[in-house]
């Protein structure tokens, strides 16, 4: 019985479906792959550095739809190469434009996560941690990699807007200069 499932005539056209192509299509797929990569490495270099960057939720989306038009263009026969070179060309213009309208305060609101602070010299704010799904454990990790071995070696802990968990180091009687905390939501 079990042989009969796995070896149906129907599963063996599955499998031959599965495995099929052709010499063609392969050498069709090296070819988009080549072009398309080589597209996006101009792009990148035209754009810069910032299009694969961890800043913001904009930037995150950017990168997925990259990834995903490289790999509609490659494996897909219903999308040329030229239209997935133009598709990925607005792509990388729509994260230019995005890049240049965060100078202005609304558009970063809009499109940025604002930094939280989750540690006040000694003080968890726990519904800061809360708000960005940070937990202790997640903390006293991020403690321990920066090498703070007492609460008391903290000045601040800030949640960034990319995701990265920052410890500010008590040093003394420094405060911390109100601009580098100017935009972080307390």
């Amino acid at each position: 019985m079990i042989h009969s499932i796995f070896f149906s005539s129907d599963t063996s056209n599955l499998l031959d479906k599965l495995f099929a192509t052709t010499s063609k299509t392969l050498i069709l797929i090296a070819v988009s792959t080549l072009g398309i990569y080589s597209v996006i490495i101009l792009y990148t270099r035209l754009f810069g550095k910032r299009s694969f960057s961890k800043i913001s939720s904009f930037d995150f989306a950017m990168t997925v739809a990259v990834g995903s038009m490289t790999a509609t263009v490659i494996l897909s026969d219903s999308v040329s190469f030229l239209e997935g070179a133009t598709g990925l060309a607005s792509i990388y213009a729509f994260q230019l434009l995005a890049a240049i309208m965060r100078r202005y305060k609304w558009f970063r609101k809009l499109i940025d996560n604002q930094p939280t602070l989750l540690m006040d010299g000694r003080n968890i704010l726990t519904e800061n941690m809360k708000a960005v799904r940070v937990t202790e454990g997640d903390l006293r990790s991020k403690l321990r990699e920066s090498n703070v071995t007492a609460l008391s070696q903290v000045k601040a802990v800030i949640f960034e807007t990319t995701g990265n968990i920052v410890v500010l180091h008590n040093s003394g009687n420094d405060e911390i200069e109100d601009w580098l905390l100017k935009d972080v939501q307390r």
